[in-house]
């Protein structure tokens, strides 16, 4: 299982799709540190590069990171199917259950090397700006970039490692959806275009009554920003990165390719 898990994720980090993904969110925070016009856009001043990192989430995390992501684990399945790689995979002695198991914890894992390198990005565009104590806020804890009085560097990074982290984890559903239309469709168009669609209809779906709202994958994507508790909303994404996981793990075991 293991050389499996490690196979996967050289094939993910080895496509060409994966290494632009991460080239672009490394590099996008340096337009943000030098915009001229985003203190009007977003009505704040950047005061420390503390902040940086949320404002590259912000902008990243509504289209680019999912967009990133269904592409990418979308490839995992469509690019070997493809190829002709997957079919002769599944014919030596190697449990089928496994081969999945091990795509699916590499497209889990791949929402977080994409957030890390948007926020490492970030920080080192950040520099000019500084980190050291601030008045104001980093834009992912109490008071967002307005905060709540002056902000030490330690609670800083303290601030921008949670939301990063929570980043991450509500990104991770997204993962777990495009690897199951990629076994749904078996390519990697068909599968991205899919995860999207899926992503963009339930965005539409906010006129409906709030009760099903609430319970709307994309109601979500904003827990890197909110405070108090957040356990309704972590349980809600655990269960649906397990129930798409589940899905395509049954999904691919019973699946001719």
């Amino acid at each position: 299982m293991l050389t499996l898990l490690i196979l996967e994720f050289r094939k993910l980090f080895g496509s060409r799709s994966a290494k632009l993904a991460l080239v672009i969110c490394f590099l996008l925070p340096m337009i943000w540190a030098f915009a001229p016009r985003l203190g009007v856009l977003m009505q704040v001043k950047l005061l420390s590069g503390w902040q940086l990192p949320a404002v590259s989430l912000g902008i990243a995390i509504p289209m680019l990171l999912p967009l990133f992501i269904a592409v990418a684990v979308a490839e995992m399945i469509g690019t070997e199917v493809a190829q002709g790689t997957l079919a002769p995979l599944l014919l030596r002695p190697v449990d089928r259950t496994k081969v999945i198991a091990s795509k699916l914890l590499a497209a889990l894992g791949y929402p977080f090397v994409l957030v890390a390198a948007t926020v490492l990005g970030a920080l080192l565009a950040g520099i000019p700006l500084g980190f050291g104590a601030f008045q104001g806020g980093t834009g992912l804890g109490p008071g967002l970039f307005q905060g709540v009085g002056e902000l030490t560097s330690s609670a800083a990074f303290a601030e921008v490692l949670r939301g990063s982290l929570l980043a991450a984890v509500m990104l991770m559903p997204v993962a777990a959806l495009a690897l199951l239309f990629g076994v749904l469709y078996l390519n990697t168009a068909a599968a991205a275009l899919a995860t999207i669609a899926a992503l963009t209809i339930m965005r539409l779906l906010v006129v409906f009554p709030e009760a099903i709202q609430r319970i709307l994958l994309t109601s979500h994507l904003d827990v890197y920003v909110r405070q108090g508790d957040l356990t309704q909303s972590l349980i809600l994404l655990l269960i649906y990165t397990v129930g798409f996981g589940l899905m395509a793990v049954y999904a691919f075991d019973r699946r001719d390719v």
